[in-house]
């Protein structure tokens, strides 16, 4: 038996570098799948530490929630020890193409519908952290994968090249605000949160207006 669906987590530190500066960060490592076969949900810093999560289970895809280089940093080098293709939205290769020199394998699409374990995953484009952001929706866990759209207290930063705030949180109004309050959100950073914990503060945020 496979035995059943699962969400597996570890942390891996680097730096994120953009538009001339480069900070310390800490991002989070999701694995998604059972005993036998699992995607990897974004490639941060430390390929060796998402092998650990892995273990020795069939890695069907590495699905990028976006391109900045703490997200995809070690894509590359995971596809290559594990085989398995690097899914990327289009509209990120403008940011993809800064730290990579090589193409990802294949293209994610809004409403795309990836299958592990049996399991639906649907992607949702969510574009404002970035042009060419997705999450990834599991309806048979509740359970949606954000990258850096929303957080445990908002949206992600707006505030560098190719990020735009009106558009973020549209992409969380209509996409990720329509599903489930039960539905928990893990986040690219930090710890996760629900969908019903976030909703209520949709008007601070266009308060900020940041």
């Amino acid at each position: 038996m496979a035995g059943e669906l699962r969400i597996d987590h570890g942390t891996a530190a680097g730096t994120f570098s953009l538009d001339g500066g480069s900070w310390e960060v800490e991002n989070n490592i999701w694995v998604l799948g059972d005993d036998d076969q699992c995607v990897v949900i974004d490639a941060p810093h430390d390929a060796a530490a998402i092998g650990e999560v892995v273990g020795r289970r069939e890695v069907l895809a590495i699905l990028c929630t976006h391109a900045h280089d703490d997200h995809v940093r070690v894509a590359p080098e995971l596809q290559a020890a594990t085989d398995a293709p690097i899914l990327l939205h289009p509209q990120e290769r403008v940011l993809w193409d800064q730290v990579h020199d090589r193409a990802p394998d294949e293209e994610l699409a809004d409403g795309q519908v990836l299958t592990v374990a049996g399991t639906e995953v649907r992607v949702l484009h969510t574009p404002g952290h970035s042009p060419g952001a997705c999450c990834f929706h599991v309806p048979a866990l509740d359970v949606v994968f954000t990258g850096d759209t929303l957080f445990q207290g908002g949206p992600g930063a707006t505030g560098r090249s190719y990020s735009d705030f009106p558009t973020i949180v549209a992409s969380i109004t209509d996409r990720l605000l329509t599903l489930p309050p039960e539905t928990v959100v893990h986040t690219g950073h930090g710890d996760s949160t629900t969908i019903g914990q976030e909703a209520p503060h949709r008007q601070e945020w266009l308060d900020q207006g940041h």
